[in-house]
């Protein structure tokens, strides 16, 4: 079974003109082109051009695109990594949804706002343990008083900054490029410039954390579940883990 361009274009919620310009460029060959010179579509194809889209919704360009779908040639696994990074995603504005009800109940009813409703999800305390383990108690220290000392617009907007670059890497994880990619090595420097701007992370002001604290935290996101599901999960932090010892290797070292 095989369908039309037109029957493709409105069942993908697309247009004919983007389906022939996937095809001018290479991205989507129709499965045949009958005698009156349209184009077909058929199994494979539709497939094929549900990654595309799925991709493109990531915000890759065409040529990342290409470049993703034919690194890897085998749909299912594929289509398998990115519908763990949906399913983060659902769970993620899940939480959002919630929390953003509840905040505009309280404020409608004139009731007492729950700062831990209105930040669910986030818990700065959560981690105590590890970090005075690993870096020190003074370096809690800093970071809690730091916290601490933000107003809830402030706490706000670095929760909202750590969840966008959360998403981030789950999206690029889920799209198959390399943990060395240029897309990777980006977010390797935003999460490094993000650390570096907390008080107690070895390299505070300098504009990047140490390499071994870096490599460190990969670690971490890896082995401890917590962590790894700000990531999508395992395979996730482990994206996550590798793109950030590139990153250290190749410019912190």
């Amino acid at each position: 079974m095989d369908w039309s361009i037109q029957d493709i274009a409105r069942i993908a919620g697309t247009t004919s003109r983007t389906l022939r310009h996937y095809d001018a460029i290479g991205l989507l060959k129709p499965s045949r082109v009958g005698g009156n010179g349209y184009r077909y579509y058929d199994r494979d194809s539709l497939v094929r051009l549900q990654r595309i889209l799925l991709l493109r919704e990531l915000g890759l360009g065409l040529d990342a695109v290409g470049r993703v779908l034919d690194d890897r040639m085998d749909a299912a696994p594929a289509l398998r990594d990115h519908l763990e990074w949906l399913r983060a995603e659902r769970q993620r504005l899940a939480r959002q949804i919630a929390s953003v009800e509840s905040t505009i109940h309280a404020v409608e009813e004139g009731e007492e706002i729950v700062a831990e409703q209105m930040f669910d999800g986030f818990d700065h305390t959560q981690y105590k343990d590890e970090v005075e383990e690993r870096w020190g108690k003074e370096a809690y220290a800093d970071s809690d008083r730091w916290w601490r000392s933000k107003s809830p617009e402030e706490r706000a907007e670095w929760q909202s900054r750590q969840e966008r670059l959360a998403a981030d890497w789950q999206a690029a994880a889920a799209s198959g490029v390399s943990p060395d990619s240029e897309e990777a090595q980006e977010l390797a420097r935003r999460h490094a410039e993000w650390l570096a701007g907390i008080p107690g992370t070895p390299g505070y002001g300098t504009g990047a954390p140490a390499a071994a604290y870096l490599t460190g935290l990969g670690d971490m996101y890896v082995a401890d579940d917590r962590f790894a599901a700000n990531y999508g999960g395992t395979a996730g932090a482990t994206f996550v883990r590798d793109a950030l010892r590139h990153y250290a290797a190749t410019h912190l070292a």
